[in-house]
């Protein structure tokens, strides 16, 4: 719409007035262009000295696919279609049993055999469910996942994770993959911590990523995770909580409030997403007293220790002793969301599948960036850096058309790095 009504726009683009569709076909074939684009447009800003890569806060955003909710599936709603239509079913067989005359026996007749079509289909779909190996299966963008928009309302879409840097609030890198961000920490800190090439980063993030084998994963690779803590998942049923139970980490055993030691027998329980040892103690607790307050299992008290546990309780107390510096999170990623959600109305994709919905962020981002350097820069400023950098590709680009050259003319001929240099240099 701006080449045509954009005086600007239509002057640097010469007159020329591109279709949305050409546009669209566009953003669709260079999705590999675009990301690498951003990514080296990051790695400038870096040799610029404008990004750190000191403190990273990650954090994400949700946005609307072109997948209707009508046309995204999980078991249970399949279930509930096929109950639905055996119902039916059963309720036109009844009629047919007490239609009275030829035509209204041929009118449900079509009723059931339209009804039995349906069901085929959908049994065709939960058949494409279990061969996906995923929960839930979206037939117009097979990529896009039913996800928690705002205030529990459920839309088809996309959950874009993005990293900030902590100087000048630029966008780092994104990324795209689960409804949340449970598995999301590490893959995105691992990202930002090789393209900035740093030795270290730390990471700023909400509770919705504290998971505790993300957590371990980046403190091996030289992240140091500051992520919101959360509360023990044990219920608040009168009984002693979990916090009461002191573990020694000497010993790997948990002493109870009545003083009693609970140990383990050294295996690791495999859950979903997570690794635990139970620590008990039977023969305690059939003897113990105050067995009710403790609880209600005829086995006696057991508890579950996630193997990365000294991973949680280190990443919240460096939050609880640094407040401040974790109360900037909000501070270096909500702007870039509210800009690119409310003022720009990225708040859906006309992209489908997972690399064309990225090459529309990533175009994006850049133009974010770009936008932040005409504040942190003067626009003159900005003008002389990118035409410094265009002169230095112009140099590069003749320098490897001569020696190409050189190379199809003398097709035999071998360089030292000594003479490359020299070819380089004239």
């Amino acid at each position: 719409m701006a080449c045509k009504v954009n005086l600007e726009v239509i002057w640097l683009l010469k007159g020329l007035s591109p279709s949305a569709r050409e546009i669209a076909y566009f953003r669709k074939n260079n999705a590999t262009a675009f990301n690498q684009a951003f990514r080296y447009f990051v790695v400038l800003l870096k040799d610029w000295k404008l990004i750190e890569g000191e403190t990273i806060a990650i954090d994400s955003f949700k946005i609307r696919a072109q997948n209707a909710l009508k046309n995204n599936f999980n078991q249970n709603k399949i279930e509930r279609h096929i109950t639905y239509i055996d119902d039916k079913i059963k309720e036109y067989q009844e009629q047919l049993d007490q239609a009275d005359t030829e035509l209204d026996c041929q009118e449900v007749q079509n009723k059931i055999v339209y009804q039995k079509s349906k069901k085929e289909k959908y049994q065709n779909i939960e058949k494409q469910l279990e061969q996906s190996g995923e929960t839930q299966i979206s037939l117009t963008d097979p990529d896009a996942k039913a996800v928690v928009l705002h205030r529990n309302i459920v839309n088809v879409g996309y959950n874009i994770q993005a990293g900030c840097d902590a100087k000048h609030k630029l966008f780092v890198n994104n990324d795209t993959g689960k409804v949340n961000d449970t598995n999301a920490l590490s893959s995105m800190a691992i990202d930002a911590k090789q393209l900035l090439g740093v030795e270290h980063l730390k990471t700023l993030t909400d509770k919705g990523y504290t998971t505790a084998k993300q957590l371990n994963i980046c403190t091996q690779n030289g992240i140091t995770p500051y992520s919101s803590p959360k509360e023990h998942s044990s219920q608040d049923n009168g009984l002693y909580s979990m916090v009461d139970f002191k573990y020694n980490s000497q010993n790997d055993t948990y002493i109870c409030p009545a003083n009693q030691t609970l140990t383990t027998n050294g295996s690791v329980y495999h859950k979903p997403n997570h690794k635990v040892k139970h620590y008990k103690n039977r023969q305690a607790c059939k003897e113990c007293k105050l067995r009710t307050l403790y609880t209600t299992n005829k086995n006696g008290r057991f508890i579950e220790r996630s193997i990365y546990q000294e991973d949680l309780e280190e990443n919240k107390k460096r939050v609880d002793n640094n407040p401040n510096y974790y109360r900037l999170r909000q501070q270096i990623t909500e702007h870039q969301f509210g800009t690119l959600k409310r003022s720009w109305g990225f708040t859906y994709t006309l992209m489908k599948g997972k690399q064309n919905v990225l090459s529309e962020v990533n175009l994006l981002m850049i133009c974010y960036n770009l936008k932040r350097l005409m504040t942190i820069l003067d626009p003159k400023e900005l003008k002389n850096r990118l035409k410094a950098l265009w002169s230095l590709l112009n140099l590069i680009y003749e320098v490897i058309s001569t020696i190409s050259r050189q190379f199809i003319s003398k097709p035999n001929l071998t360089y030292s790095k000594k003479q490359l240099h020299k070819t380089a240099i004239t």
